[in-house]
């Protein structure tokens, strides 16, 4: 559930939707779901910059406590095992090929433990909300949260073009499979 955007004064909502993009990225295209992934981080995080203001504006209500649990449950779940794809998966890989981006690697496997610890201080921001609906959470560690990963995606995306270009099919296939295998 989105948190509900309000257009003032002479904002235009600009929302398509195309109906008919039924297209599903899967495994077997281990590059673009760690696309998808990231279009995920990215929807997660405008949502909590919006966060507070909606709470302090609307309080903690249904929609903002279903934001935050779609919130805890992919950030808790799904972006540790995105990770884990990247680092036990797709970073070998791309060395393999590009020994070149050995130094971004070695940049992003650091911020995947800045991430997390970051991720743990805000989440203990959204569990007091349970007890304490008048909790506005903290917008510093908010903002620290979603511009790591801001900063984060800017260099990994490049090494996914990087990947399409010099890993061959077969063996991103076979990532592709591990990564699938590490959901079951």
């Amino acid at each position: 559930m989105l948190l509900p955007v309000k257009v003032t004064g002479n904002q235009k909502k600009d929302v398509t939707m195309n109906l008919f993009d039924t297209r599903s990225v899967t495994f077997a295209e281990p590059i673009e779901m760690l696309y998808a992934c990231h279009e995920k981080v990215r929807r997660f995080c405008s949502q909590i910059n919006m966060l507070s203001a909606y709470i302090a504006e609307n309080g903690f209500n249904e929609i903002a406590e279903q934001a935050v649990k779609q919130i805890v449950q992919y950030f808790t779940v799904a972006a540790p095992l995105h990770h884990q794809d990247e680092e036990q998966d797709f970073f070998p890989l791309l060395l393999k090929y590009a020994p070149q981006a050995q130094s971004s690697i070695e940049e992003l496997e650091k911020q995947h433990e800045s991430l997390y610890e970051n991720w743990l201080a805000l989440h203990e921001e959204f569990a007091r909300l349970k007890t304490n609906p008048q909790h506005i959470p903290n917008e510093h560690l908010m903002k620290r949260f979603t511009d790591g990963y801001t900063a984060h995606l800017a260099v990994e995306e490049p090494l996914f073009e990087m990947g399409k270009q010099h890993i061959p099919t077969e063996e991103l296939a076979e990532a592709g499979k591990r990564m699938a295998a590490r959901r079951t």
